[in-house]
């Protein structure tokens, strides 16, 4: 990985603006962190980690890891992230199907965990291993009696008896892990602010690596993501007014780790619509409307108003139709 990607997941990894995410479509693990929250970071040319009471992140970066800055459209806005990406034939994990016991977990981010048993859950993503920590001897003892199963089998108690106690559940890539503290809440329930976690089967049985909205360079699978503080929604996801400073640290992530050509899009429609130049279609192709829409929804945010503008959205983003996969919003606001 570069020097310059290194020091953005050190620069990131300080701010507590930023959210984390670590595992594949339909399974996630996703770390945040409040203003003031005691926390201890860990910061080197090679590796940074964050751990509070709630959960932690450590990252570390291979050989060949990528740092790859998107947009995306959302239903009334846009997203934007930082992926960490390996190229697919080196970002595979172990893709067990059954629970299997790890052992002690040597790794963890805190030395009082290390005792505690590993469970590889076994549910098969290419680059992350869904895995929860036991520390409760009986329960180790039990889900012993039960590995080599299918933990979603109509007839295995194990996932029962996990969500019953509430384990720590660790997610780990090739590039790092985050672990969640936090109870995990019941099917009728909202996951806790912070650091959650969130598993769904139909979604994992697709077999993505990712949402089909999230532009990724060919041939490379997502093994992180961190979340840049957005400009327009709060930490929570709600609307808050326009931060300047916030957009414009992005774009500069755009400009250094973004693809060329959605730049361009952008910056191309952003020119027309300041000059007063009538709608023209200056991309072709699924993404290249997508970054028309992003940048007509962002030249709205900041205040601009004209009738190019209404224009344009009228041509390129009335009636919001196809308006995203809120899936790939900022964690925990899917």
């Amino acid at each position: 990985m570069s020097a310059a990607a290194i020091d953005l997941l050190r620069r990131e990894i300080a701010n507590p603006d930023t959210q984390w995410s670590l595992g594949t479509f339909g399974a996630i693990a996703e770390f945040s962190r409040d203003q003031g929250e005691p926390v201890r970071l860990f910061q080197s040319h090679e590796a940074v980690s964050a751990v509070t009471s709630r959960g932690g992140i450590a990252l570390k970066p291979l050989a060949g890891t990528r740092a790859f800055a998107s947009e995306g459209i959302t239903k009334t806005g846009w997203n934007q992230r930082i992926a960490l990406v390996l190229p697919a034939d080196h970002c595979a994990m172990n893709r067990r199907t059954v629970l299997t016991e790890i052992g002690a977990d040597r790794e963890a981010l805190r030395a009082e965990d290390r005792q505690s048993i590993l469970f590889d859950l076994g549910l098969g993503a290419l680059q992350a291993d869904f895995c929860v920590r036991i520390a409760d001897h009986d329960l180790t003892a039990r889900l012993r009696e039960l590995t080599g199963r299918a933990v979603f089998a109509a007839d295995n108690p194990a996932m029962a008896l996990i969500l019953a106690d509430n384990p720590h559940r660790v997610f780990i890539s090739r590039i790092g892990r985050i672990e969640v503290y936090q109870p995990i809440p019941p099917p009728s329930g909202k996951s806790p602010e912070g650091p959650h976690t969130h598993v769904l089967p139909k979604l994992l049985n697709s077999g993505r690596t990712h949402p089909a909205t999230e532009p990724v360079p060919e041939d490379f699978v997502p093994c992180a993501h961190l979340y840049p503080a957005h400009p327009a929604r709060d930490a929570l996801g709600e609307p808050r007014l326009f931060d300047a400073a916030r957009y414009r640290a992005f774009q500069r992530m755009m400009a250094v780790y973004g693809d060329p050509e959605a730049l361009s899009v952008k910056r191309r429609v952003t020119e027309a619509v300041i000059a007063g130049d009538p709608p023209s279609v200056v991309a072709d192709g699924r993404h290249g409307r997508t970054n028309i829409r992003i940048a007509l929804r962002q030249l709205k945010a900041q205040g601009q108003a004209s009738a190019a503008l209404n224009a344009w959205l009228t041509d390129f983003d009335s009636g919001n139709a196809d308006a995203g996969d809120d899936e790939a919003e900022l964690p925990g606001h899917d």
